[in-house]
């Protein structure tokens, strides 16, 4: 039973980073029509703003409050000088942030010697249930995950930013006719996703160490879920980021970690074979 405990604790925690870089990938394509592959690379640049602060001498959390700050106003340039660019061709645009991505990701390899850098936890210890121990930094940012998702549901379905947000995203030249500014509204939307891999790369960091492919697998995880829980809703991506999160943590514990990886791509092409709209259907691209 105790076993079982901590094995739901850790598919939980590991599920609830997956849904924060889900959620910003999700909140793009569907939003703006592409996929972003420079985003596992804005998870890895979320790590290195809270490295940057530590080294400085800084409280961890310091890094951890900045990170999406500074991430989503590196997502805002690119978006408005490069992205903005690639809307008329979504295959280009996966190229074009893919090449992004691999340009940032070799930045931060020159700059951090190709290593793995530990970067402490802010909040230490653990959590004690009995005989059972839990993380207290792991228990914080499945916290902070749901409180997050929350936040930004309420950001886009009861604010006049998400009302302008969702006409953008139903019909363009509608909302532009309505005197809705629709570049304003994708470089904010591209800012806020970048914000949002950020903020789960500065609370991975602790977990995870600092290197320069930290961002890698949850890109692939984080395309794979916002595929299977479906594109134009909120409640799509979040819905397979979990699925896909809970499979990726939860496999390793019954059979090998790199068959479980490939056991969980496996599964979801068979589902998206099958129902290639996701879990939730909303407006395809």
């Amino acid at each position: 039973m105790e076993n079982l405990l901590v094995a739901l604790f850790e598919i939980l925690s590991f599920g609830a980073i997956v849904v924060l870089v889900v959620l910003g990938l999700g909140i793009i394509a569907s939003m703006m029509g592409i996929f972003n592959f420079a985003q596992g690379e804005f998870v890895l640049l979320g790590a290195y703003v809270t490295y940057l602060a530590y080294t400085a001498g800084l409280p961890v959390w310091t890094g951890m409050v900045a990170a999406p700050f500074v991430v989503g106003a590196l997502g805002f340039v690119l978006e408005r000088l490069i992205v903005r660019r690639f809307y008329a061709a979504p295959i280009v645009a996966m190229l074009g942030t893919y090449a992004l991505g691999l340009i940032i990701r070799e930045i931060v390899r020159g700059l951090i010697g190709g290593l793995y850098i530990s970067v402490p936890e802010p909040i230490g210890g653990s959590v004690a249930l009995g005989s059972m121990h839990f993380s207290t930094w792991r228990l914080v940012i499945i916290v902070i995950t749901a409180l997050v998702m929350v936040a930004s549901y309420l950001l886009l379905s009861r604010t006049s930013f998400g009302l302008r947000v969702r006409a953008s995203l139903e019909n363009p030249a509608l909302a532009r006719a309505s005197g809705i500014s629709t570049n304003a509204i994708y470089g904010a939307t591209f800012a806020f996703g970048a914000a949002l891999a950020g903020l789960a790369g500065a609370l991975i960091v602790p977990v995870f160490s600092l290197f320069a492919d930290l961002g890698l697998r949850f890109l692939i995880q984080g395309f794979v879920a916002v595929m299977v829980g479906g594109i134009g809703s909120f409640a799509g991506p979040v819905a397979g980021a979990g699925i896909i999160g809970t499979l990726s943590a939860a496999l390793p514990w019954v059979i090998q970690p790199v068959i479980a990886d490939v056991l969980v791509f496996v599964l979801a092409i068979i589902f998206i074979k099958f129902r290639p709209q996701g879990l939730v259907s909303g407006k395809g691209i």
